[in-house]
């Protein structure tokens, strides 16, 4: 699996044709983003509320000259303070046993990542937080749409490793989460994989998208985009 070297970049790789997934862009150093810029990246699409979107003290200082030509798109999958699906996603949406319930709940704000994707310039880097959750949802339902359901596991699994492995050297301490050793990893890993083949296995992603306003037009340029 393709790791890209930009640097500061956590939980980073290639998904698919010209479409990445990262965690938080606050993460990339100046080099970090002008290396994603030779890498031919013009549009990162943040998954997260707006309220999330703001520098941690441990992370680095950018110029904002640093990302000239990489358009900057804020397209979240959930509604914040929605008191039905907080109810259900605690302390939030941090397993693919909340995949169904983010589509039911707010398939519209789905619906619309997949509109910016089809419209993005250049090649996309997804990401939310940890690179995980909201950006394995949008990941698995771009690899159902293509066909590449053997890409879906170690997709996940390589995610989640990837934000476990910083968590083990951050200087930032999550309030939530915090490194997991190996023999205890492995539990939550199949759990989560299960959950992930059973979202995808009741899914036909090309109908939902269809149902929720993406055009032909559409649909081929995301196809084009993962070839």
């Amino acid at each position: 699996m393709q790791t890209p070297h930009w640097e500061g970049a956590v939980n980073a790789r290639l998904v698919l044709g010209k479409i990445y997934r990262m965690g938080r862009s606050e993460w990339l150093t100046d080099a970090g983003w002008a290396q994603a810029h030779a890498d031919g990246v013009r549009t990162v699409i943040d998954l997260r509320n707006p309220d999330e979107r703001r520098r941690r003290h441990t992370d680095p200082q950018v110029d904002d000259a640093a990302r000239a030509g990489i358009t900057m798109v804020n397209s979240p999958t959930e509604e914040p303070g929605h008191p039905e699906f907080e109810a259900l996603a605690v302390p939030y949406m941090n397993h693919p046993r909340m995949y169904p319930e983010n589509l039911a709940f707010f398939p519209e704000r789905i619906a619309e990542v997949f509109h910016r994707i089809a419209a993005a310039e250049g090649k996309i880097v997804l990401h939310c937080s940890a690179g995980r959750d909201r950006t394995g949802l949008i990941v698995s339902m771009l690899l159902e749409l293509v066909g590449r359901n053997d890409l879906l596991e170690p997709q996940y699994e390589a995610a989640m490793r990837g934000i476990n492995d910083w968590h083990r050297i951050s200087s930032y301490k999550h309030p939530h989460e915090s490194y997991i050793e190996e023999p205890d990893l492995i539990g939550p890993l199949r759990e989560r994989l299960a959950a992930l083949e059973e979202f995808v296995g009741a899914l036909r992603v090309e109908d939902f998208l269809r149902e929720h306003g993406l055009s032909d037009a559409e649909l081929d340029q995301i196809r084009e985009k993962l070839a």
